[in-house]
């Protein structure tokens, strides 16, 4: 996956916070979550 696909605006996550999770559970590849363009939050999945 390339990492432009990896980056989104808050209000992307605000409307699609479950297919984020699932996604992140699938492929625990980091999501940038980004607000007025930068980069304010990295969700990622890690090994319980």
């Amino acid at each position: 996956m390339k990492l432009s696909e990896q980056v989104k605006p808050i209000s992307y996550l605000k409307a699609h916070a479950p297919e984020i999770i699932r996604t992140l559970k699938d492929n625990p590849q980091p999501v940038v979550i980004t607000l007025h363009g930068e980069a304010k939050a990295i969700p990622q999945d890690r090994p319980v």
